[in-house]
């Protein structure tokens, strides 16, 4: 627990791409349901679903795993492909609590949580970190393959009546 804490710790001081451009990946302020509204008009329109990456700037965790898939050029280009991408903010400042209580209370698996929703803003899935982490980091393998198995390719019933 100690060497996660303080791995946690080290990754709090990387430098994440941040929504509101301040070089932080996590906004307390935003105003995350119009955000997530404003999302899912756009996932519908571009036939996407909406990634939602909930966590805090305080999460090394959540930091890593921005780093880590935008840094590997095949993950970015699947995220990009299938998925608009928000970073839900829960921290002291703001815990997004309505938010949180809609999702079906994600933050009980730990963060980052991630939570797939279609275009029309349903809750497909909801992802624990933990089964994606390998030693320090992310399994490409892993993150890969939740990504594929929750596009909206993935969940549409047309693709499997030809089975």
């Amino acid at each position: 627990m100690k060497g996660k804490l303080l791995f946690c710790a080290l990754l709090f001081t990387l430098k994440g791409f941040s929504q509101s451009g301040t070089g932080r990946l996590y906004n307390p302020a935003a105003n995350a349901t119009k955000d997530i509204s404003e999302l899912l008009k756009k996932a519908k329109e571009r036939n996407k679903h909406l990634l939602i990456q909930a966590g805090g700037n305080w999460c090394g965790w959540c930091i890593e795993f921005n780093r880590f898939t935008t840094q590997d050029s095949q993950i970015d280009s699947m995220l990009k492909a299938d998925y608009l991408i928000y970073h839900l903010n829960y921290s002291p400042e703001n815990k997004n609590t309505a938010l949180m209580a809609k999702y079906g209370y994600p933050q009980r698996f730990g963060f980052p949580v991630f939570l797939i929703l279609d275009g029309n803003g349903n809750r497909l899935h909801t992802q624990n970190s933990v089964y994606l982490e390998q030693g320090r980091t992310y399994s490409k393998q892993k993150v890969l393959e939740f990504l594929d198995q929750w596009n909206k390719r993935s969940v549409d019933p047309n693709v499997y009546k030809k089975f």
